[in-house]
């Protein structure tokens, strides 16, 4: 069975969707977004990370030289 493809056009990320797309596990996702390196939304007891947040903070890891 094949993991479901995440849309270009969701704005909201589960912290296991995230960790699919970032290619992480999910406890490094947790432990990403405890330190405050990867910014989140809470409703209740749910956590959700916004598309643009998974962005920056890719776009804010930094390239190692060749």
């Amino acid at each position: 069975m094949s993991a479901p493809v995440l849309g270009h056009d969701q704005l909201l990320y589960t912290p296991e969707e995230a960790a699919r797309v970032l290619r992480f596990g999910r406890s490094t996702v947790y432990e990403l977004m405890a330190a405050g390196a990867l910014k989140y939304v809470k409703r209740g007891r749910s956590r959700r990370i916004r598309r643009d947040e998974l962005e920056a903070y890719v776009n804010s890891l930094e390239l190692l030289p060749n």
